[in-house]
């Protein structure tokens, strides 16, 4: 009877122990009900709009939910630093200490609040450190740049900033154009701000390669155009309808809305459009059947879920706080790890550009055989013929 107690009591310690130490390596909801409220802050659009507001709302919303954290979105009534500001004033005062906000036009607004709520955790999506100090102190921030130290004007101690290597997705997006077959391409950027720059002068060197190794440089042309604007108007689709009726067969339009002239004029013609930051097909598709190529993507899916999952679950906060990541690509091998890329469902690949030869691009690039400059002093030099418009088109 003694030794059958003996056992029992070893089993039972057995036990414990056991269910002490999945308890301590995989925290449950316990660990954090009730101490976290997620809010998201749209920038002054709404999280319809196909681009960064509904990708950011959807992947907080779909994280928290997973998670059982509550979770809002506030949405300013104006486009101004004034408006956004009152919007983290009424999450915080609604109980919310994570706040999410994606967009360089909050550089003002973090500026502001970090200090003010020392024990709110913020996060700043596709926002620099440029952005930050030039919120700060204005426009004599381009003058000289190396004269300003961002972290002098934001709290770190609660504040994490991620950014994006746009010029991979862009130079994916031209090196898969010309692989496809295109040899008549355009770039309409919307302002010539550092993302957009970034997005076009990576495309300009992935054009540029394929054409390199298809040998066909003399036969390829590019119109490169900023529109002084993230809308799409009048001006902007008449340039347009003047490119593809001249022989542009696709254009990546770059920068908020602007796509919507790209598209009204590749309806005319039959042309092409290549989206940005989301998958735009959707969208860009209602203007005519199968005309978006491809998109290149910024994953603020991945940097949500990456981002919660330190702060709620890995308890890792620390290893990120205080830091501006630049993230791109992390693997070679698993697309689906990276924070850049092109859409692989909706790409139209085809016999001259297959996913896996895409697959293969993507580890030349991670094992350095291929170098993407990020240099924004000078557009970069390439051997295709390239039209460069002075100015912009309104």
């Amino acid at each position: 009877m003694k030794t059958r107690k003996r056992v029992i009591l070893l089993f039972l310690s057995l036990l414990l122990m056991l269910c002490a130490a999945a308890c301590g390596s995989s925290p449950g909801l316990d660990d954090y009900e009730g101490k976290y409220k997620v809010a998201m802050i749209t920038d002054a659009g709404d999280i319809t709009d196909q681009s960064f507001n509904q990708l950011t709302y959807e992947a907080c919303r779909d994280w928290c939910a997973e998670h059982g954290i509550p979770f809002t979105y506030k949405k300013p009534d104006g486009d101004t630093d004034y408006s956004r500001i009152a919007m983290v004033d009424v999450a915080v005062a609604e109980g919310y200490n994570i706040i999410v906000m994606p967009g360089f036009v909050f550089a003002r607004t973090l500026v502001e609040v970090t200090y003010k709520y020392p024990e709110i955790i913020f996060v700043g999506l596709d926002l620099s450190g440029g952005d930050i100090a030039a919120a700060a102190v204005g426009d004599i921030y381009y003058a000289d740049p190396d004269a300003y130290t961002p972290s002098d004007y934001y709290n770190t101690d609660n504040t994490y900033l991620a950014m994006y290597q746009e010029q991979i997705p862009g130079y994916l997006a031209g090196y898969a154009a010309v692989r496809l077959g295109y040899r008549n391409l355009g770039f309409l950027g919307g302002q010539a701000v550092p993302g957009v720059m970034r997005f076009g002068y990576g495309y300009l060197q992935g054009i540029d390669e394929a054409a390199k190794e298809l040998g066909i440089t003399d036969k390829v042309s590019v119109q490169y155009a900023y529109g002084g604007q993230f809308y799409g108007s009048t001006e902007i689709t008449a340039a347009m309808d003047t490119w593809y009726s001249r022989g542009t067969e696709v254009v990546f339009a770059c920068g908020g809305g602007i796509f919507t002239s790209a598209a009204e004029a590749a309806a005319k013609t039959g042309g092409k459009v290549i989206g940005v930051d989301s998958d735009q097909s959707p969208i860009i598709n209602a203007y005519g059947e199968n005309m978006t190529v491809t998109s290149a993507l910024k994953s603020l899916r991945s940097t949500v879920y990456a981002v919660l999952d330190s702060i709620i679950i890995d308890n890792t906060w620390d290893q990120h706080v205080g830091k501006i990541e630049n993230l791109g690509l992390v693997s070679g091998t698993d697309a689906s790890l990276n924070f850049v890329g092109l859409p692989e469902d909706s790409t139209q690949w085809n016999e001259k550009f297959t996913l896996e030869e895409y697959h293969h691009l993507l580890e030349r690039i991670c094992n350095g055989e291929i170098a993407i400059s990020d240099d924004l002093e000078k557009m970069p030099e390439v051997s295709v013929n390239l039209n460069v418009r002075q100015g912009t088109i309104k």
